[in-house]
């Protein structure tokens, strides 16, 4: 009785113990759900690391192949003089032997003389040269004409994006002169010029003034007065009337920065209004992207306005200011705005990684892409636990190189016709538009 009883018991009670066990384990408790949400989130991004980390590549590998273009290009400008010269050389030909004597006798005094030597026909030569300013820099599009003393043998070319010209099948023996115009430049005209059969007569000190140059109105006792009178015309040049552009130096003259103006300029953007109206927009779209990775609400916001304001600070502050001053480099972006768009171009896309240096010669570009690396590096100080990986660190700092060649591209043919203030010698854009 008491075995059956038991048994009875058992059957009503072990369904009960089986619906408890489903029960019991079909709650997950708040700890177990994190590994899921981050499993999500893990693969969520990935597609658009791969997409961001293509962007870098191709954006890397188009300024590298601008530069690579570059100097080149400035390579085969320099030595084509020597070349055009051997190459003219090799062509003359040798002259042709003397013409044989034919002595008259009775046997052949009636007849046909033998056929007369032909002319020897004078070897045409050869007038080229590179234009440039007195400071030695290539003025490129600058129109070149060539005229002989009856006026009638004129010729006309445009020097190319490195400056050179050359004028092929130049008359010898004739007296030719070389006059050459470009915007901004007064005339430049050569002393007579006379070359010889077959001769490369290269033009030496092809070296344009200024338009107005002599007729300086300030006149500044050093090279510090006249930096930092640059440096505030260049304080004063705002995207429509607004948008800070302090970085940009449309005198391709313009003296060298000393370290103390380097910091003024760098500190001038940081504390500007607009720059930190910016901060705060920045931070709300961060907000509705999601990153960084902070919470939500309003101090999730005020995270990402100190993350923004952390980046472009550090950012400003090593690539403008601090590696400018120890490795003597200007941080600041030179308008070319003459030449073809083809050299406008690459001009733009090489400057994320050639820069001009105190010296006045282009050299790589160390501070700026030495300020991202560093910026990426302090952001792993504030950034959250799961955005301080060396996947993330590299997205910052190719992020940051993309983002400055489309600057610097836009800075060469679209921002300065917006750009307010006073802009240099060279703000006229070609055309004068």
């Amino acid at each position: 009785m008491r075995s059956s009883l038991s048994a009875e018991v058992r059957a009503h009670v072990a369904p009960l113990e089986i619906v408890e066990t489903a029960m019991q384990y079909s709650h997950y408790s708040v700890q177990e759900i994190p590994p899921m949400t981050l499993m999500f989130r893990s693969r969520k991004p990935f597609s658009r690391r791969l997409f961001s980390w293509a962007i870098c590549g191709i954006t890397l590998i188009a300024g590298l192949s601008a530069c690579a273009c570059v100097a080149a290009q400035q390579a085969d400008a320099g030595h084509s003089g020597p070349a055009v010269l051997a190459e003219a050389t090799a062509a003359i030909p040798a002259p042709d032997p003397a013409p044989q004597a034919v002595s008259a006798s009775p046997g052949n005094a009636g007849a046909t003389s033998p056929q007369s030597a032909p002319a020897i026909t004078a070897q045409p030569g050869t007038i080229n040269g590179t234009v440039t300013d007195v400071q030695d820099e290539l003025i490129p599009g600058a129109a070149v004409v060539l005229e002989g003393p009856d006026g009638g043998s004129k010729k006309e070319t445009t020097a190319n994006d490195y400056g050179f010209f050359e004028f092929a099948d130049v008359k010898p023996g004739t007296s030719y002169r070389l006059t050459i115009k470009a915007k901004g430049f007064a005339n430049w005209v050569s002393p007579a010029i006379v070359v010889a059969p077959g001769q490369v007569e290269i033009v030496p000190d092809i070296k344009m003034e200024l338009e107005g140059e002599q007729q300086s109105v300030t006149v500044y006792s050093s090279s510090v007065e006249l930096a930092t009178e640059e440096v505030k015309m260049a304080e004063q040049q705002r995207i429509f009337g607004v948008l800070p552009n302090f970085y940009v130096v449309y005198d391709s003259s313009a003296p060298p920065l000393t370290a103390k103006l380097k910091f003024q300029l760098a500190f001038k953007v940081s504390d500007d209004p607009i720059t930190i109206a910016g901060v705060f927009f920045m931070a709300g779209v961060n907000q509705g992207v999601r990153i960084p990775d902070y919470r939500l609400g309003a101090k999730g916001y005020g995270e990402r306005v100190g993350a923004v304001a952390a980046d472009g600070f550090t950012d400003i502050f090593f690539g403008g200011a601090v590696l400018p001053s120890l490795l003597h480099q200007d941080p600041r972006y030179f308008y070319q705005g003459t030449g073809s768009n083809r050299s406008r171009l690459l001009h733009a896309l090489a400057a994320p990684f050639v820069c001009k240096g105190d010296n006045g010669r282009y050299e790589p570009n160390f501070s700026t892409v030495g300020g991202d690396i560093i910026s990426a590096g302090f952001s792993s100080l504030y950034y959250p636990q799961a955005d301080r990986t060396w996947t993330i660190f590299g997205e910052n700092v190719m992020i940051s190189t993309i983002e400055r060649t489309a600057s610097t591209v836009t800075q060469e043919f679209v921002l300065r016709h917006f750009t307010s203030g006073p802009k240099g010698k060279n703000s006229t854009p070609p055309g004068g538009q």
